[in-house]
């Protein structure tokens, strides 16, 4: 491992072992605390921390420092900071911050994939208006695919990955008494009581109505939108004139020339 990072630059080095040993910290200390789970999503980072490596050397490909790093934080934001410290309920934007990092990344990866094969292959030749296309498209289906992957967790295992939000306005056909599928519109909802089959209060909802995940699903969409569009205009003058705007390269994938 080390080995193959020392190709790499200091500063990819330095912040993958940084990073590295935060983690072992952090698990030593939920070790201590008895979270089973938070350990689990320790081990689950340190593994994740050795795929840019693992990549690189199965596929013979070279992944930019630019991008190696920021996949480095994203995993340890998202794992570290986010699930493990609860920076998704701690700062507002965390979650939507990491959708649109996660939705411009996911294009690039796309966009590398068919840059690839177009620059290896002698029978197909891509435009650039369908090279950022697919890499825009790439983006979007990793964005639904995990929002699946949350539905899914919620409804199996009941852990709330997309997280519930309270909201004080509904609109629902299913209010109509007269089940003429015209939309009810409740406004102003202050509270919400919750009651089982015995007319037992379960809980009280203030503030509003508990919204059941829709509202962080579409913003998730959204965002990933927004990341998976900025990377295909990059991507799109990057094909053009690969030296003028070689910001791009920062996080486009090259294959390894050894």
């Amino acid at each position: 491992m080390l080995s193959a990072y020392r190709e790499n630059k200091k500063s990819t080095i330095a912040i993958y072992l940084i990073l590295r040993i935060l983690v072992i910290l952090c698990m030593i200390l939920e070790m201590l605390r008895g979270e089973i789970n938070n350990v689990l999503l320790c081990f689950l980072s340190l593994v994740l921390f050795t795929l840019p490596t693992f990549i690189e050397s199965k596929f013979q490909i070279k992944l930019p420092d630019v991008f190696e790093i920021i996949v480095y934080f994203f995993i340890f934001s998202a794992e570290i900071l986010g699930e493990i410290n609860n920076f998704y309920g701690i700062i507002p934007f965390w979650d939507t911050m990491l959708h649109t990092i996660n939705g411009f990344l996911a294009a690039g990866v796309g966009y590398s994939l068919f840059n690839l094969l177009n620059k290896n292959s002698k029978h197909i030749k891509l435009s650039p208006a369908y090279l950022s296309l697919v890499a825009f498209c790439f983006s979007m289906t990793i964005g639904v695919v995990w929002e699946f992957f949350e539905y899914t967790m919620d409804k199996v295992f009941l852990i709330d990955m997309q997280k519930d939000q309270i909201v004080d306005r509904i609109s629902s056909v299913s209010l109509d008494p007269e089940a003429s599928n015209r939309a009810i519109v409740v406004k102003d909802i202050n509270k919400t009581i919750l009651y089982d089959s015995n007319d037992n209060v379960l809980t009280v909802v203030e503030g509003g109505y508990l919204d059941i995940g829709i509202n962080d699903t579409m913003k998730d969409l959204v965002v990933n939108f927004i990341g998976a569009f900025v990377f295909s205009v990059f991507g799109y003058f990057y094909t053009i004139n690969s030296e003028k705007h070689a910001l791009a390269s920062n996080f486009i994938i090259v294959s390894n020339e050894k």
